[in-house]
């Protein structure tokens, strides 16, 4: 089984002998206005779905007034998760195991692993959410019928009903249709033939597509998408894996972008960190992105990630189930594991060059410039314009040089405010626009193609990223199953009860990990932890005596952490968007892709934890985090010696 399974599985059977997730609260009842808490005392604070809900004391206890749905309770240290019916009569309030949240992820990654097929074990996810979250209401098998119909009428509907999960699905099929604009004109056939000039052997191959992935930092989405579908030739000239190309697409697209100072990320990354220290009056009037720069030292895993892929490049050594598929790359010219069924459905469409298209690598080159550009820009223009209409006096213009000179405090604290108020999704949205018309232009203006052919080949890319969409589209659906049933707030309460300051890095690092790969979500992990890991670890660190300097050390190795783990935990999921896009854009089998990267992904991962707890324990500061960035890189190169195949047919 694999490990990420097991651990899970671990957690489940820890969690039938868990006395506080097993003992409900007594005597709970339901009646037209809400649920009913016989003996209730009204004094008590009661939250539903973490709002504080006031108590109406009745005759016999406290009256909670709530809509029906989903309800989880909380009181004192009883969590206790319910399911009100519409339907008044007998059994309209069925009380929800909470141990019952964590099935829908772990049906769907179980079955993703076992039979290797994605859309389906999404499905059978979301089913069993949609079940669990319909009060367990067989009802002569009528209600197991309507959570099937649930599953599309609520959840992907649902799913799509949101507009940075649309934004993301547009700016998708618009890179996709950008691709297959610069493929039909000759342009990435151009950029291929450039770099043959670098890439001359399987090594600098895999090099030349590790520096694209580092040299795309802006955005993930963007990176996968790009550095996937423009470095697929090269690799396959070389009979470098499907599985490799997707491995090293995904592993630099996220934690370049966590870490860099201008991304997508950074908006939400500032915005989570916020609320966790508006909670902690030691840093008011420290802005978000002051503390997000004092973190950056703690960021093993990223960095440990992006030079990992450098130690099996260049000592040309894989191991597990890597090293199988460069073997039969390598040896039989087969790049990708490619069943009789896959072959029959596969719905790559012909992205060769026209007859007669010429090999010029700018017409590739200026569509990608563009988008990196525009989403740059993107991001200044919105947040500088929210900024205007946010001032204390608002602004009645919003020339980016008037505004930057209104904001307080020096170059990077208004670099910090600036992208931490930008919109990433209209960024996003205006720069694959851009490039979609700069290459449209270009191609029409030389003569490669007509306006009908060019908008064909458009087409032809927003077909060729359906399939994705599809997955991607599950994967958020399932998302809300584990959300309504609270998986975030079981897994917190099952593995977030360390207290003592020194473990609460490793145990919030596994406490991420876990959440980012049941709900194959880096953002909505760090948007669940950081509020509520931010103000523990301070007041843990304070209530054992800790000074406030050791403290805040703490507490930036903690936000790293979070933002390490999530990135961690995304990797190893098989239904994590960046990973079904990294999947999609270097045309690999998407289970195959996450088998190869599960055993790389947990080595980091597992030196990551290591010198992220020896940093708490030897104090902190750049000096010891540096010391330890150095000890963990020693560590992982020889982890590739020793462990690692040599490729010997590699030149």
């Amino acid at each position: 089984m694999p490990q990420p399974l097991l651990t899970l599985f671990v957690c489940l059977l820890c969690s039938l002998g868990s006395p506080q997730l097993h003992a409900q609260l007594e005597n709970v009842s339901a009646n037209d206005q809400g649920i009913v808490i016989r003996g209730g005392d009204a004094g008590a604070r009661f939250t539903v779905n973490g709002e504080v809900v006031e108590a109406t004391p009745i005759d016999d206890g406290v009256l909670l007034a709530v809509e029906p749905g989903i309800q989880l309770i909380k009181s004192g240290k009883q969590t206790e998760l319910y399911h009100l019916s519409k339907d008044m009569g007998e059994g309209r309030l069925r009380h929800i195991p909470l141990w019952l949240s964590i099935f829908p992820p772990l049906i769907a990654i179980g079955l993703a692993l076992i039979f290797k097929e994605v859309i389906i074990s999404l499905f059978a996810g979301i089913w069993v959410g949609a079940f669990i979250a319909g009060g367990l209401r067989f009802e002569f098998f009528l209600g197991v019928i309507k959570s099937l119909l649930a599953t599309i009428d609520t959840y992907i509907i649902n799913a799509l009903n949101d507009s940075g999960h649309l934004s993301v699905i547009v700016f998708s099929l618009m890179i996709g249709g950008m691709v297959a604009i610069i493929s039909r004109n000759g342009g990435m056939a151009g950029v291929v033939h450039r770099m043959s000039k670098y890439a001359t052997n399987p090594r600098r191959g895999q090099f030349v597509t590790w520096l694209l992935g580092v040299a795309i930092f802006f955005d993930d989405y963007a990176n996968t998408l790009i550095v996937g579908n423009t470095m697929r030739s090269v690799t396959d000239r070389f009979r470098i894996s499907r599985e490799k190309l997707a491995y090293i697409v995904d592993s630099t697209a996220a934690p370049v972008a966590s870490v860099a100072f201008i991304t997508t990320w950074i908006g939400a990354e500032l915005g989570y960190i916020g609320d966790g220290i508006d909670q902690v009056e030691h840093f008011a009037g420290t802005t978000p992105y002051a503390i997000f720069i004092e973190s950056l030292k703690y960021s093993y895993y990223p960095i440990l990630t992006l030079v990992f892929i450098l130690y099996l490049i260049y000592q040309r050594r894989d191991y597990g189930p890597m090293f199988t598929a460069e073997t039969r790359a390598r040896t039989t010219g087969m790049v990708k594991r490619v069943s009789t069924e896959e072959a029959a459905v596969s719905e790559q469409e012909d992205l060769d060059p026209v007859p007669g298209a010429p090999l010029r690598a700018r017409n590739a080159a200026i569509p990608v410039l563009t988008v990196v550009v525009m989403t740059i820009i993107g991001l200044l223009d919105t947040g500088l314009t929210s900024l205007s209409a946010s001032l204390d006096t608002p602004m009645n213009t919003n020339d980016w040089g008037t505004v930057w000179s209104a904001l307080d405090g020096g170059f990077f604290a208004k670099l910090g405010l600036t992208i931490g108020a930008a919109d990433s999704y209209t960024a996003l949205l205006w720069a694959s626009m851009s490039g979609v018309v700069v290459a449209l232009v270009l191609t029409v203006s030389q003569r490669i193609m007509n306006v009908e052919q060019t908008i064909g080949s458009l087409t032809a890319g927003f077909k060729a990223m359906f399939s994705a969409v599809m997955i991607l589209t599950l994967a958020w659906a399932l998302a809300l199953t584990t959300e309504e049933l609270h998986t975030a707030t079981f897994l917190i309460e099952l593995l977030g009860e360390a207290l003592n300051p020194y473990f609460l890095q490793p145990v919030i690092f596994v406490l991420a990990a876990v959440v980012s790969f049941s709900t194959g979500s880096s953002w909505s992990t760090m948007a669940i932890l950081y509020p509520i890991a931010i103000p523990l670890t301070w007041t843990v660190a304070m209530l054992a005596g800790w000074d406030e300097p050791d403290a805040a050390g703490l507490l930036y190795n903690v936000i790293s952490t979070v933002l390490a783990a999530s990135v961690l935990g995304d990797h190893c999921s098989p239904i994590s968007d960046t990973t079904i896009l990294s999947s999609l854009a270097s045309d690999c089998n998407h289970i195959d892709h996450v088998r190869t990267q599960l055993p790389y992904a947990l080595t980091v991962g597992t030196v990551a934890l290591l010198c992220g707890f020896l940093s708490t324990l030897l104090g902190g500061g750049w000096t010891v985090c540096l010391s330890l960035m150095a000890a963990g890189l020693i560590v992982l190169y020889f982890v590739v010696k020793i462990f690692g195949k040599k490729m010997e047919m590699d030149l």
